[in-house]
């Protein structure tokens, strides 16, 4: 069976739980003895021993301004396996695919003299934000928007040029480009959920009456949603919607100095739980009672990759991490990876699949240890088991799967 076609039928399975104690986290991956000419197959330690999925972190957005029909074209002309949009509401009520409300952020509304009244203040998710907010336009002005490079280091000869794209029209670019050689799936993210019910434009409702619509409302349909809030991916199963769902798991930052996760505001809870008052933070998710929570409403976890493993810059005479490559800068940088948690594990014991956030190729975002190859850090992860990742360069993650599952002979 070829890897795609490994892929699709992890993806048809009825069930992700079956056969845990079988092929869960204890299973050891290391390159196969040679026996003549021929390598034995080791065994993924992937949830039920499928290849981990490449999933197209908001497009080809390491290429192309992110969030654009172009770079979700782009993603799925390099390989993906999934293409991932966040999706946020309209003022007419119709989902459309931006990281954020603020279209400040990722759009050339600044230079739109027509809506320079439209600037305002916020507050999202506590936050409070000046700018330019989706719900404040119709879908057919959205539409006059140009995306833009949100990272310096990248391509901004496209900026404006591309323009963003409805939920339903990825759906249709999916169903359109799939076979069943090469199925592609959409993994969108319900973005904000609570600040835009706030504004009466709840997203589950219209993500449900979409995927109704569609077909795409049993655990067989090429979808997986996602979420920070778990209120968000609970109203959706209350609305009838079956497909796979992930409870993404979030934090502040890496304090360098201790290799521990660092949790404020508003990165430190889903902000359904802060809302009602729940105490409990993202930290309480990767316990073994979290995940048993989880495991309740969602079929996977999507957390941040240190979650997993962890990293750690070195220590100067102050106690304090140092700027090791001497740039002026102290971080990851001039961390190292450190051994792994027992969070993949523990997730594959409750029955959960894992799909850690964000990989990246800039220099700047890969630790001293990987000597600037972002090649070895796919491979760190491929090797420790997850089931899929989330990449702005296609290309990178799919060529470090095919090294490592070679590496493995499979």
């Amino acid at each position: 069976m070829t890897p795609q076609r490994t892929i699709f039928a992890a993806l048809l399975a009825a069930s992700f739980a079956a056969s845990l104690s079988a092929c869960g986290g204890s299973t050891q991956v290391t390159p196969a003895a040679q026996s003549g000419s021929q390598q034995k197959s080791a065994a993924l330690k992937s949830l039920n021993q499928q290849t981990p999925l490449v999933i197209a972190h908001r497009g080809a957005s390491g290429y192309l301004p992110e969030h654009t029909w172009e770079a979700f074209v782009r993603a799925i002309e390099l390989g993906a396996d999934a293409i991932e949009p966040d999706l946020v509401s309209t003022k007419d009520g119709v989902l459309i695919a931006r990281h954020d409300p603020n279209l400040a952020y990722s759009t050339d509304v600044a230079n739109r003299p027509e809506f320079a009244s439209r600037k305002r203040k916020m507050s999202v998710d506590g936050e409070q934000q000046e700018g330019w907010f989706a719900s404040d336009f119709t879908l057919a002005e959205i539409k006059t928007l140009g995306g833009i490079s949100t990272d310096a280091e990248r391509p901004q000869q496209f900026n404006g040029l591309y323009k963003i794209p409805t939920l339903q029209e990825l759906i249709d670019l999916v169903k359109a480009k799939s076979t069943a050689a090469r199925p592609i799936l959409l993994y969108p993210e319900t973005k904000n959920p609570s600040f835009h019910r706030a504004l009466g434009l709840p997203l589950e409702e219209k993500l449900a009456q979409t995927l109704q619509a569609a077909g795409w409302m049993g655990k067989e349909a090429p979808i997986f949603v996602q979420s920070f809030e778990p209120g968000s991916l609970k109203r959706l199963r209350q609305l009838g919607v079956q497909v796979k769902m992930v409870q993404l798991i979030d934090a502040d930052d890496v304090d360098l100095s201790s290799g521990k996760l660092t949790y404020a505001a508003p990165y430190d809870r889903p902000y359904d739980w802060h809302l009602s008052g729940d105490k409990r933070g993202f930290a309480d998710m990767v316990t073994p009672a979290g995940l048993a929570e989880i495991k309740t409403y969602a079929d996977g976890i999507g957390p941040w990759k240190p979650y997993l493993i962890p990293v750690k810059g070195q220590l100067g005479a102050d106690g304090k991490a140092k700027d090791v490559n001497g740039d002026g800068k102290v971080n990851w940088a001039d961390a190292s990876m450190q051994a792994p948690t027992s969070l993949l594990e523990d997730a594959h014991k409750a029955g959960l699949f894992v799909h850690p956030y964000t990989f990246r190729n800039e220099k700047r975002r890969l630790t001293a240890n990987l000597n600037n190859d972002p090649l070895a850090e796919y491979k760190q992860f491929y090797q420790l088991g997850v089931d899929g990742l989330f990449t702005d360069f296609t290309d990178t993650a799919l060529q470090a799967r095919k090294d490592f599952l070679s590496g493995i002979g499979q």
